[in-house]
């Protein structure tokens, strides 16, 4: 059975533009620290899985992408690198605390907005419209992903 997701990133560390532009318009899933959020790419993400790429943390916070994830899970290289603000002394090279994914966008879509998503009826229970929703990383309905993904033809679902 096949998951849908929510990412957050802050466009200012990795955006949708900045994805397109990489290689196979894939990038790793790199820096999640909380545990909720690793516990989802850990256990319950696998390759194919449609992903909304979410930008957080600017003017207009809102859906910007279509994207998939691309890979199994592995060991987040930035708790290891002393430069990272990612960097985690206790977690072991040995015993990793933190994983992710590599995450290929598919389109680019105009920004969704939270306000144009609450106008929409079929999407007031989708998590990131709850109050105090914060995680970075949430499970998305199949119904939620439906009315967002086939909004654009090009979406694959």
């Amino acid at each position: 059975m096949k998951n849908y997701w929510l990412m957050k990133s802050e466009p200012d560390e990795v955006s949708v533009d900045d994805a397109l532009a990489a290689p196979d318009s894939t990038v790793a899933w790199t820096g999640v620290r909380g545990y909720k959020a690793r516990n989802f790419m850990r256990d319950s993400m696998r390759v194919d899985d449609g992903v909304l790429f979410y930008h957080s943390s600017c003017a207009v916070p809102g859906i910007v992408g279509i994207a998939r994830v691309a890979s199994t899970p592995y060991p987040d290289p930035t708790q290891f690198d002393r430069k990272s603000p990612y960097y985690d002394a206790a977690s072991p090279p040995d015993a990793p605390r933190w994983v992710l994914v590599d995450v290929q966008v598919l389109r680019k879509i105009p920004t969704l907005g939270l306000a144009e998503m609450r106008a929409i009826p079929a999407l007031a229970e989708m998590l990131v419209l709850k109050k105090g929703n914060r995680l970075s990383i949430m499970p998305v309905d199949a119904r939620h992903w439906q009315v967002i993904a086939g909004s654009f033809t090009s979406a694959q679902a």
